[in-house]
């Protein structure tokens, strides 16, 4: 049955004359841009799959255009929201509802201490926030079942982009070291109110079940996070500045000097090519040369 609210969500004057009604504004500080396309706004609730009873992360619902389909098709919603105008219509339209839980203020900071674990992700991410907090979920192993966001294209292309790709970054490696990536539907600025200046896109995100994500090598992310630092250098340069950084003991040049010998380890043991550069390694190649610097440290190093 249809959640009824006092707000047509496919019409911006709509939209428009009930902010106005309340004293409320969009504010450019958040990224609030409101999904005005209904054809839209169900493809993505389709695409998550949610079953029936379970518990889904909302980011950002403004107004509760996404919120409402959610909670329509029978799943608890823990929704995180930071405007305080935009809080109290949420409450009002919604604090009565079975399963529905707001957690007010900045999601940066408050998601880590959120107790409710959801199995799934939906939301139209602030393009101000939107790659950090991916990033942030996986960095600190919070893991999803399955997650549907919008974000800038440009950001999906680099979630979804592969080794030896012009987009391919460090961003790229750490989305699929976690998720298996599917990039949905473009969708134009006009979908949106107010209209954004650039295209979005939808992305599909499923939890890699090939590989446990939270089982990585210690150093894997560093690493992946050095070896792209400097585009224009190769692995061999980049990579014996991280290891000189990590070791950082004795004195100047026994340490540049271990540095050297530990990096030519790592890359005669992973039968990498020091004279590539990052852009060029796919997943399985970082962890080889996390692991292998694990190794190497705990035997104490490079022994002659």
């Amino acid at each position: 049955m249809p959640l009824l609210t006092p707000v047509n969500y496919d019409s911006p004057r709509e939209i428009r004359c009930f902010l106005d009604s309340r004293g409320l504004g969009m504010r450019k500080m958040y990224g609030q841009n409101f999904l005005v396309n209904a054809v839209i706004r169900k493809a993505l609730l389709d695409a998550l799959k949610a079953e029936k009873g379970s518990l889904v992360w909302e980011i950002g619902p403004g107004l509760g255009a996404m919120t409402a389909g959610l909670l329509e098709k029978g799943v608890g919603v823990t929704a995180f929201e930071i405007d305080k105008g935009f809080i109290a219509v949420l409450e009002e339209f919604f604090g009565g509802v079975e399963g529905f839980t707001l957690v007010s203020g900045n999601v940066m900071k408050t998601w880590p201490k959120t107790a409710s674990l959801g199995d799934y992700l939906l939301s139209n991410l602030p393009y101000n926030i939107g790659a950090a907090l991916l990033a942030d979920f996986i960095e600190k192993k919070r893991f999803f079942k399955r997650m549907v966001v919008t974000v800038q294209r440009e950001v999906a292309r680099r979630m979804a982009a592969l080794p030896g790709t012009e987009d391919y970054s460090s961003f790229s490696v750490l989305c699929a070291s976690a998720y298996k990536i599917k990039l949905l539907s473009g969708i134009k600025g006009a979908a949106f109110y107010p209209e954004p200046r650039v295209d979005s896109q939808g992305v599909l995100l499923e939890k890699r079940d090939d590989i446990d994500p939270a089982s990585y090598p210690q150093y894997f992310k560093p690493i992946v996070r050095s070896l792209f630092s400097s585009r224009r250098k190769t692995i061999q340069n980049n990579l014996k500045t991280f290891v000189s950084s990590i070791i950082g003991h004795g004195t100047e040049n026994s340490n540049t000097t271990d540095a050297r010998e530990i990096t030519a380890a790592l890359l005669a043991d992973t039968g990498i090519a020091g004279t590539e550069r990052a852009e060029r390694l796919g997943i399985g190649e970082f962890c080889a040369l996390a692991g292998a610097l694990e190794r190497v440290l705990e035997n104490g190093g490079i022994h002659g």
